[in-house]
């Protein structure tokens, strides 16, 4: 048994048993995909793979067990090339970040600043994409830390840590009609203007929907995009009132635009930072977690990791 038969095993998996891409993602060829996997069969006296032909098609029942399996060996020797590293070369190597937007965008430029600044031998990789997608990256290893307010929670193999709560804002060009009324504003009347916000899924846009449906109204959404920046554009041609995060909105760079909180409308939100349950950090990732949000302390991610079920709270 050897590790690059375990590694055939799991990514035959990711690749939806595809021998093809299997062999471009391990750079080898599809013969000796088949014949590594073929091996480790023997070894292990079963069949893992459901086969049609030549073809492969799904796991066996042994194959479901001996996954699990597989992916903690690969994990835990990762863990040890990682726990290598650590004490020969504590202040240089990578770190991958895979976040939203509005986290890439707004709240974390002055966290790398100050990271790189401490760490200037480690190379930063940033990755953005949908909560689902960072998920998806933090799982198959290819991010070491994910940013974002949905979905993190949701997946047991992840430790999602809260970092902070915040609010949406409501955005308009100055001057229009959404600001000239007395009194806060309330989701009625909210509800009469063409609305443009987030994609589902995306900055607390779940929230947003839950709001209204409460209140039984079916507001106008005319566009969605998961960029802030893509968002206030389209307000300011007229298109519509916003719906942004809070942290999206700079008076002094969206001088062509008026905000109001909505914190009192739509719940507020939370976001959270997740890493691989299992995974060893590295100090440097540590510390970078802690410069994000200051009471993610090495003790309390420990403490979080060593746990097998995360609470909703740090």
């Amino acid at each position: 048994m050897n590790f690059q038969q375990l590694r055939s095993v799991r990514e035959t998996v990711r690749c939806g048993f595809n021998l093809t891409e299997v062999a471009s993602v391990l750079h080898t060829s599809q013969p000796g995909i088949s014949r590594q996997i073929r091996e480790l069969e023997d070894e292990l006296g079963i069949e893992i793979f459901v086969r049609a032909g030549k073809r492969l098609t799904g796991l066996t029942p042994p194959g479901e067990t001996v996954l699990p399996i597989v992916e903690r060996l690969l994990l835990d020797a990762d863990n040890l090339r990682r726990a290598g590293e650590e004490f020969s070369a504590q202040m240089s190597g990578r770190l991958s970040i895979a976040a939203t937007h509005s986290q890439a965008r707004y709240a974390l430029p002055a966290v790398v600043r100050d990271f790189r600044q401490l760490y200037p031998q480690v190379v930063l990789n940033l990755h953005q994409g949908s909560p689902k997608q960072i998920a998806q990256m933090l799982l198959s290893g290819e991010a070491d830390i994910g940013i974002a307010t949905e979905a993190l929670a949701d997946y047991e193999q992840l430790v999602a840590l809260p970092c902070y709560r915040w609010t949406h804002s409501v955005v308009a060009p100055p001057g229009h009609d959404l600001f000239k009324h007395d009194g806060p504003l309330t989701l009625q009347r909210l509800a009469r203007y063409p609305i443009i916000t987030y994609d589902a899924g995306y900055t607390g846009r779940t929230h947003i929907d839950e709001a209204f449906a409460r209140e039984g109204l079916k507001p106008s959404v005319v566009l969605t995009a998961m960029d802030a920046d893509v968002i206030k554009t389209y307000v300011e041609l007229g298109m519509g009132v916003g719906i942004v995060a809070s942290i999206a909105f700079d008076p002094e760079r969206d001088r062509t635009l008026q905000a109001v909180d909505a914190g009192a409308l739509f719940e507020v939100n939370l976001t959270r930072l997740a890493v691989r349950r299992g995974t060893w950090l590295r100090g440097y990732v540590y510390a970078f977690m802690e410069a994000f949000a200051p009471t993610l302390t090495r003790e309390v991610v420990q403490q979080a990791l060593q746990r097998e079920v995360q609470p909703e709270e740090a």
